[in-house]
């Protein structure tokens, strides 16, 4: 019933900022996001799946009994995991967002809560169309946030976020139909649980079958990474989002297309992704080193932190289609780490924003002398996601790679990728701390730029709420780097399933190439 609460209280809370006054909005918003933040860490207390494959937090109510619709939820330690990072992000979203949105604040709160909830929702749903009908209604309030509360790019950048997204979830919603539709054919009754699906799709369809399935999923859940080639949307989305909307787009709604992959493609589409991990693996890398070279040459520090996101999700992908222990916990790790240490780069421009009006590195820098604060924070998670040895970004890159290096041979953990695949990836993290560390130098470092009519009614240091907003997620990146092995342990039960039926595959994969087979 926890799962059930942590759905509901987000939309009640909304519900009651509609009808309350506008002052009380940022009240009710803080309240509601706090007492989900409350019930996810009983959750996470209560939960009897760390470290195995087992379920929590299941609750399960019959809708259309003759079709198989029911609304049934639980979370293995994956999705627990991630509905944790939800759970954090959203209380220092509504923190951060303090001064930063000014007009329509009734509406603004209102739909972050609603977004909450939908998060939610896709990582706890057990049934595909409820997963689906979360998965699709996080497209709504994103848009009016973009829309209502961006840039002056706005109306653009929230359409072209809807129409690639929804036009790529209507691919994976007919892969998920054909599913349904198959296994209604060989069971002789309809339904839509994910588990049954799942061992159907792995078992009662043919090779072709489930290339075309692993083409539509993909379709979907690329765009919502995004990976390479339909990553357009996502500078632009970011650049013109208001802070709080940029925080839960790099932090969540990217993870919903990865974690998309991990809950559907690999346990779906065994034979299909040994087949196509290769291609799928190229795309990833073309991705990591394409943003790279995109980021070193932006100007504005918000789509240069935005482009970055494709080239670290290229890599949550590689760990993913390494098809093995240390890539599959790497990538989980990474869509934590990633939502932790970008988003607080985020919040950290948003500030900055705030009191210069102005993103571009060259109009303002040198801020070390006039931001103290500021500068620590922002050195700090820029090293961080550089991957620093001791922060948390360092262990889920290495283990990226590592999975990836291994998949190549006939070790413990054969796959179909290897070391040249490794070798390019690695060659984007230099690219990383390169236009990273470039960046900082210029903003942080150096002599004083500023400006003119800069400030507002803001100090010109942090304040001790903004402080409050950094200071959890710097604490998480520092005991994820010092001690990975809590959530590594915790995720290898769920993962070590998924992952149960490839060595065979990959094995005989291997074989067929070795006699003059070939991928289709």
């Amino acid at each position: 019933m926890l799962g059930v609460l942590m759905m509901l209280i987000p939309l009640a809370a909304a519900v009651v900022i509609l009808f309350a006054p506008t002052r009380g909005a940022r009240g009710i918003a803080m309240i509601g996001t706090l007492v989900g933040l409350g019930l996810a860490v009983l959750a996470g207390i209560d939960f009897n799946g760390w470290g195995t494959s087992g379920w929590g937090l299941e609750f399960e109510r019959e809708l259309i009994p003759s079709l198989g619709v029911s609304l049934t939820f639980g979370a293995d330690s994956v999705s627990m995991l991630l509905i944790m990072l939800t759970a954090l992000l959203m209380p220092l979203a509504v923190l951060g967002s303090w001064t930063a949105v000014t007009d329509r604040l009734r509406e603004y709160y209102a739909w972050l809560l609603v977004l909450s909830a939908a998060m939610i929702g896709v990582f706890l749903a057990r049934d595909l169309l409820v997963f689906y009908i979360c998965f699709e209604f996080t497209l709504v309030p994103m848009f009016f946030l973009i829309a209502i509360y961006g840039s002056t790019n706005r109306a653009w950048a929230s359409v072209k976020f809807f129409i690639y997204t929804f036009l790529g979830s209507l691919f994976a919603l007919a892969g998920f139909l054909y599913v349904a539709w198959a296994n209604s054919q060989h069971a002789g009754a309809w339904s839509f649980s994910i588990a049954d699906l799942t061992t159907f799709a792995s078992t009662g369809m043919t090779s072709t079958e489930q290339a075309w399935v692993l083409l539509a999923l993909m379709a979907g859940f690329a765009v919502k990474i995004p990976l390479f080639p339909v990553h357009t949307w996502l500078p632009l989305a970011h650049t013109e989002a208001p802070t709080a909307g940029s925080v839960l787009l790099a932090g969540v709604l990217l993870k919903l297309g990865t974690y998309g992959l991990y809950r559907f493609v690999l346990p779906m589409t065994p034979v299909a992704v040994v087949d196509w991990a290769p291609v799928i693996a190229i795309l990833a890398i073309i991705g990591i080193l394409y943003a790279a070279l995109i980021c070193w040459v932006q100007t504005d520090v918000k789509k240069l932190v935005a482009y970055s996101s494709v080239s670290h999700l290229g890599f949550c992908v590689l760990g993913l289609f390494a098809l093995n222990p240390f890539g599959l916990q790497g990538s989980v790790l990474y869509m934590i780490n990633h939502g932790l240490s970008t988003g607080a780069l985020f919040f950290l421009i948003g500030m900055m924003y705030e009191r210069y009006h102005t993103r571009d590195m060259g109009v303002v820098g040198g801020l070390a002398s006039k931001m103290p604060v500021w500068s620590f924070f922002m050195v700090f998670f820029v090293l961080a996601s550089v991957g620093l040895p001791g922060l948390n970004g360092f262990v889920s890159e290495f283990l990226c790679l590592i999975g990836t290096f291994a998949a190549g041979g006939d070790g413990a953990y054969p796959g179909v990728l290897g070391p040249w695949f490794a070798a390019f990836a690695a060659i984007g993290m230099v690219f990383a701390a390169m236009y990273l560390l470039i960046m900082v130098g210029k903003i942080v470092f150096g002599p004083l730029r500023e400006p003119s009519g800069h400030h507002g009614d803001l100090p010109a240091d942090l304040t001790v709420r903004e402080i409050v907003v950094l200071a959890p997620l710097a604490i998480a990146c520092i005991w994820i780097g010092v001690q990975p092995d809590i959530i590594m342990d915790s995720m290898s039960g769920a993962i070590n399933e998924t992952l149960a039926v490839y060595p065979d595959l990959v094995t005989a994969a291997r074989e067929t190439l070795s006699h003059g087979g070939g991928t289709p």
